[in-house]
């Protein structure tokens, strides 16, 4: 809104307005547009929860093990907070981004399909009090459908580099410079698969105070430095991946913005918790990052800068398959995060420690960027 207000209208006026072209500034400003968002509407929104009384249930072994490590009863914090989350990412991305481009409408189709959807989940599990939310495939079945509509319109009018419609369904693989396989109508059911996976491994790992949320925080800050590069037409050729001037422009604005409002949440979300984002928060946000990475061709990238939640997903799966084919757990609880706490560790210390490694997979996922 304010690139079309500023620089559109008013360029004439006030030649300084030119400022509001640049990703870069209206990003910085739309990180601080979301994140003074979520400081100021935090307290408002957690009373309000408060009076609905739509407090979290917390599984009796690990609260116990919480209680145990931390002397502190999760029981009753309010959750849905991930309202919080998405309001102040969509304010701060309508004024902030140009709303000339179709895939910023993408972008929040993704986040309000799945965090309605995860709104849905809450609802049924926390005011109807039915303890399982939505049945297992009902939730998949509605996260394959928003995914497919996704999916299907990036493979029709995706970005793509000027002249190689080949691009847009074409993959970016880490260490390999020169592979970049187009996938053709395969495209569709991988890009399905990719949102899908992200935005049940961020609700998997949502378990710990701040656990989720600062994950998240570095998954969005390198998708959003990745995507900025992307939109340059220099840089990209430097590093030789796809230049894909409104994806990247989009994708680095939103991811802008998520990161604002993140921080703005983990204020309330760290040790100890005054509230919880639920499923409203995490599927919205795991499918955000998996359709940024498919928008910017770094789907694998996703994969490398995302390993805590491909760890934690992968946890459940070997926790399900080991029990029903052996009978024995592989460990003491699944997803992980609550096996370190149920082996003695405080929730501090194994969100803590989660953070490290994953600034150190940060790192890493930039680096496959030039070691190519």
């Amino acid at each position: 809104m304010f690139y079309h207000l500023f620089f559109e209208n008013l360029i004439e006026v006030f030649s300084p307005f030119n400022i509001f072209r640049y990703i870069s500034f209206r990003a910085i400003y739309a990180t601080a547009t979301a994140l003074l968002i979520s400081l100021v509407l935090g307290p408002f929104m957690i009373e309000k929860l408060k009076q609905l009384r739509i407090g979290e249930h917390i599984q009796e072994e690990v609260a116990e093990a919480q209680q145990s490590t931390e002397n502190q009863n999760k029981a009753g914090v309010p959750t849905m907070g991930g309202v919080l989350i998405i309001v102040s990412v969509l304010i701060s991305v309508i004024f902030w981004s140009r709303l000339d481009q179709p895939y910023i409408y993408l972008m929040i189709l993704t986040t309000l399909w799945f965090g309605g959807l995860g709104f849905l989940d809450d609802y049924s599990k926390l005011v109807k009090q039915q303890s399982l939310g939505l049945r297992g495939w009902h939730k998949i079945g509605l996260q394959t459908i928003g995914a497919l509509m996704i999916a299907g319109y990036l493979y029709q009018w995706g970005p793509m580099e000027v002249g190689d419609p080949a691009t847009r369904t074409a993959l970016a693989l880490p260490f390999f410079k020169e592979v970049q396989p187009s996938l053709g109508i395969l495209f569709i059911p991988f890009a399905t698969l990719v949102i899908v996976g992200a935005s049940n491994a961020v609700n998997l790992t949502d378990g710990m105070d701040g656990l989720a949320i600062g994950c998240t925080l570095f998954v969005a800050g390198t998708l959003g430095i990745v995507g900025y590069m992307t939109s340059h037409n220099e840089i990209a050729a430097y590093l030789n991946i796809f230049h894909l001037p409104v994806g990247g422009e989009v994708t680095a604005l939103y991811c802008a913005a998520l990161v604002g409002a993140g921080l703005g949440f983990l204020w309330y979300n760290g040790h100890p918790a005054q509230v919880f984002m639920g499923d409203t928060g995490s599927l919205a946000l795991g499918a955000t990052l998996g359709t940024v990475a498919v928008l910017i061709k770094q789907e694998f990238l996703l994969v490398v800068v995302g390993a805590i939640f491909v760890a934690e997903t992968l946890s459940v799966i070997i926790q399900v398959w080991s029990f029903r084919t052996f009978g024995k757990r592989v460990f003491k609880m699944s997803p992980i995060h609550y096996h370190f706490l149920l082996s003695g560790w405080k929730e501090s210390k194994v969100v803590i420690r989660f953070w490290i490694v994953g600034l150190i997979l940060v790192l890493i996922a930039l680096s496959t960027l030039k070691l190519r």
